[in-house]
């Protein structure tokens, strides 16, 4: 993702977005880690049922809600883009959503829904993972950095916990 704003991080720092200012309170060396995520929906619209609990990650401190925007592609092939101050998304969303910062370029937004199949939509999200922010920190005044980093695929979580289980099984079958 390209972002296409310009702001800067500190104690006091402030977002500029098509001549709108937006207060932002991001502190570098506070952060925990951020992610973007692109969660698909068969159907064109993405349902509130997933608000509630990202409201309840972001309210207990486990996650941050930097910026947020839907997607979505008709049967037709056209697609659209749906920022969170739209009334319906905001509606479900409003609690999550309240102080974003423009991260999501308009031009990401179209490539991710130009890339969607038909009738589907998507929601996009950029969070800070404010459970690791303390860990974080410590590893950057230790002079440490990441140096790989991979998510697993909860298939292959899925597939080895059936394996395990599977071995648990005829261990105790033999037994």
């Amino acid at each position: 993702m390209t972002p296409d704003a310009k702001f800067c991080i500190g104690s006091e720092a402030q977002l500029l977005t098509g001549g709108h200012v937006m207060a932002a309170v991001l502190q570098a060396d506070r952060m925990g880690p951020v992610d973007v995520a692109v969660i698909a929906f068969e159907g064109g619209d993405v349902t509130g049922d997933v608000a509630p609990a990202l409201a309840d990650l972001q309210a207990s401190g486990t996650v941050k809600v930097i910026d947020m925007a839907f997607v979505r592609k008709e049967a037709d092939g056209t697609t659209s883009i749906v920022e969170p101050a739209n009334d319906a998304v905001a509606d479900a969303f409003g609690r999550v959503c309240d102080a974003q910062v423009d991260l999501l370029s308009e031009a990401d937004l179209v490539d991710l829904a130009d890339g969607l199949a038909p009738e589907s939509a998507a929601m996009v999200l950029v969070w800070e993972n404010s459970w690791a922010a303390r860990f974080a920190a410590a590893i950057r005044r230790s002079h440490g950095r990441v140096a790989m980093l991979e998510r697993i695929p909860r298939e292959n979580v899925e597939r080895a916990i059936n394996a395990l289980q599977d071995e648990a099984r005829i261990s105790a079958a033999d037994e």
